[in-house]
């Protein structure tokens, strides 16, 4: 029998090489080795936080893949759900260092990974099932057909058995064979959730619509409870199925170090605090406050604060 966790989120980690010195990827020589993955950064946030967390994924049986590994055991993060594929290599990227605060080049080097094979096989519907929330993202959605295959299915199950779920768009344009498709697949992920986190330019291409409240309505009119939008600079806004509506002000940061991530960040502030009870005006403040500590540090997930860190009441 698995024990109970809080959340169980799936996708792809990647080794993550990040340039230690500024400048194009192709004249740098030195890097420091990193784990990186959308999905990967909400469970180790969370983590931190000290939720009981599963990430399910497939990675090579490589010293890559073996890194990613030790890298979840250090986060305390359950390895139930990961399968160790010989067949396919653990993708890996390369990133820029920057310190003006611009986003950094990313050079990715995932095609015919370990995780891209992810299919309904890896469903384990007893440590699904033993999860209260499912969190799943648009990244792990355009990486193959089976892959977006088996959230659909993850979706579906927890659905029926009762169990809260928060979605992510995480747009990849480059990862999907057209606009159109990415639209009409994302939307089919987000109408299961209970809660969408998009941002507000990912909320547009996928809604059509230009306000928050467009893209909000266009959600709660299919059944999902509640829309929390990333709005940049403005912070945050959202609204809810019973009309409860808000804007949180951004936090100000000083010094913006590595934008990367920042999406994540919020995410965990919104779901940790939704699953704790607290309102929803207070977990899209933690969401924003955790957002702007992890711009101020490079790395996808090093800004990320363990509870006592975060420090709240």
């Amino acid at each position: 029998m698995h024990n109970s966790l809080d959340v169980i989120t799936l996708g792809e980690a990647m080794a993550m090489f990040v340039a230690s010195e500024t400048g194009d990827l192709a004249d740098v020589e030195r890097f420091i080795k990193r784990v990186a993955g959308a999905e990967l950064n909400v469970a180790t946030g969370l983590a931190r936080l000290g939720l009981k967390v599963s990430w399910v994924s497939r990675v090579g049986n490589d010293v890559l893949g073996q890194f990613v590994l030790n890298c979840l055991e250090k986060e305390r993060i359950s390895t139930q759900g990961v399968t160790i594929d010989g067949r396919f290599p653990t993708g890996f990227q390369l990133k820029s260092k920057v310190e003006d605060g611009t986003d950094p080049t990313v050079a990715y080097f995932r095609k015919g990974s370990a995780a891209s094979h992810l299919s309904t096989d890896d469903f384990n519907a007893p440590l699904f099932y033993s999860a209260r929330h499912l969190h799943l993202s648009g990244v792990a959605a355009a990486l193959s057909n089976s892959s977006l295959e088996l959230l659909n299915h993850a979706a579906r199950a927890m659905k029926a058995q009762g169990k809260t779920i928060s979605f992510d768009p995480n747009l990849r344009p480059v990862l999907w064979e057209s606009e159109t498709r990415m639209v009409r697949e994302l939307n089919q992920l987000a109408f299961q959730a209970d809660w969408v986190l998009p941002g507000l330019k990912e909320g547009a291409i996928l809604t059509g619509q230009s306000t928050p409240e467009g893209i909000a309505d266009f959600y709660l009119d299919r059944g999902v409870q509640a829309v929390i939008l990333k709005t940049g600079s403005d912070g945050a806004w959202y609204k809810t199925a019973t009309g409860e509506h808000g804007a949180v002000a951004a936090m100000t940061v000083e010094n913006v170090v590595d934008t990367v991530g920042a999406g994540d960040g919020f995410a965990v502030g919104v779901i940790s605090a939704l699953l704790e009870g607290r309102t929803l005006d207070q977990a899209v403040h933690r969401g924003n406050r955790i957002g702007a500590l992890a711009i101020q540090v490079q790395g996808d997930s090093e800004g990320l604060p363990t509870r006592e860190q975060l420090g709240e009441a």
